[in-house]
Order: structure tokens, then sequence, then C-alpha cells
């Protein structure tokens, strides 16, 4: 007969993601996880090889919320898809801070990073059909307004400034429109 756990891999995964965005992602150890569930750590081992594994499932489950928070605000329609990217960024800092910090702001030079080409190329295909630039100069384009909601995202994320959904939306239309502005009256500089 199957062995029976107390606690589903789902539950310990929800118990994790809690721990997280209460305490951050440093937080979350064995012992912490089993308080988190009312039990010991041996609960957490029923269903995951080690704490690797449960940071890995973590990090995949706070990549499919970011997903979700992006998707539902293009589907919303509010902004244009590619203005909507940039502000469901921002609005995952602001509601996510914890999840947020684990995704984009820690420290990643131990890891092989996996951007995600077809969500990266076609943002760069709308910027260049919405420019109508080319795809090269469309790509540094991307770089450099991703850069710009970074920034708003992790003055947010920190508590450094707190920007409302106005604030930010002026802010990303300010920069889009300037850097369009650039491109289309001289492209990509080197200086």
């Amino acid at each position: 007969m199957p062995r029976s756990y107390m606690f589903t891999k789902e539950q310990v995964l929800d118990a994790a993601i809690e721990l997280t965005r209460e305490k951050g992602f440093s937080a979350v150890s064995a012992r912490s996880l089993g308080e988190q569930l009312g039990t010991t750590s041996r609960p957490i081992f029923s269903h995951f090889e080690n704490m690797a594994d449960v940071q890995k499932g973590i990090i995949s489950a706070a990549n499919k919320l970011y997903q979700s928070f992006r998707a539902e605000e293009i589907a919303s329609g509010k902004y244009v898809p590619y203005k909507a990217s940039g502000m469901a960024y921002i609005r995952f800092a602001k509601e996510e801070k914890e999840l947020f910090k684990l995704l984009f702001m820690r420290d990643r030079s131990g890891e092989q990073i996996k951007e995600n080409p077809e969500e990266m190329e076609a943002l760069i295909g709308l910027i260049a059909k919405q420019v109508n630039i080319d795809k090269e100069a469309a790509r540094f384009f991307y770089l450099e307004m991703w850069a710009y909601t970074h920034g708003i995202a992790s003055m947010i994320a920190t508590g450094f400034y707190e920007w409302d959904e106005p604030l930010a939306s002026r802010a990303l239309t300010d920069v889009y429109e300037g850097l369009k502005h650039r491109y289309k009256n001289g492209g990509v500089r080197n200086d």
C-alpha cells in the first residue's frame, strides 16, 4: 500500500511561497518551512529531495505568478500590449515585493540565465512595428525601456519610492515617447 503523507507537495510549496512573501527567500529553510506547516521538516522531504529542490519549486511558482500578472494585464486591454507588459512588471513589484526580488533582484552571477526568447522577440517586434524601426534598433530600444521599467519596479519593491499606477504609467509613456523620438530622428547612438 502506498504511503500516505500528512501534506501534499502543493501544500508544502504553497507554504514555502507564503513564507517567502512574509520573510523573504533567504528565510526559507527546512526548519522554518516545517514551522510554517505546523510540523517538523520531515514532511518536506517526503516530496522534495532537498532544499535546493524546494527553492527551484518556489522560483518556478513565482515565475508562473508573474506570467499570470503579465497575461492578465495584457488581456485587460487597459494598455497597449507593450506597455501592459511594463505595467504588469511594476504591479508585480508592488503587490509581490519578495517574489519580485526573488525573480528579478537576486544575484544571478552563478546561474545560466534563460531568457524567454518568444516573449522578448514578440515585444521587440511590437516596438519595431509601432516605431517603424528595424529589429536591431528595436532591440536597443527594448533594452533601454526595460532598464527604466526595472528601475521603477526595483524602487517600489525595496520601498525606496512609492509609485502609484498613474505616475508609473505616465513615466513609462514619457520615456517611450522620448526614445521613440530619438530613434526616429537618428537611431541608436554609441556615445
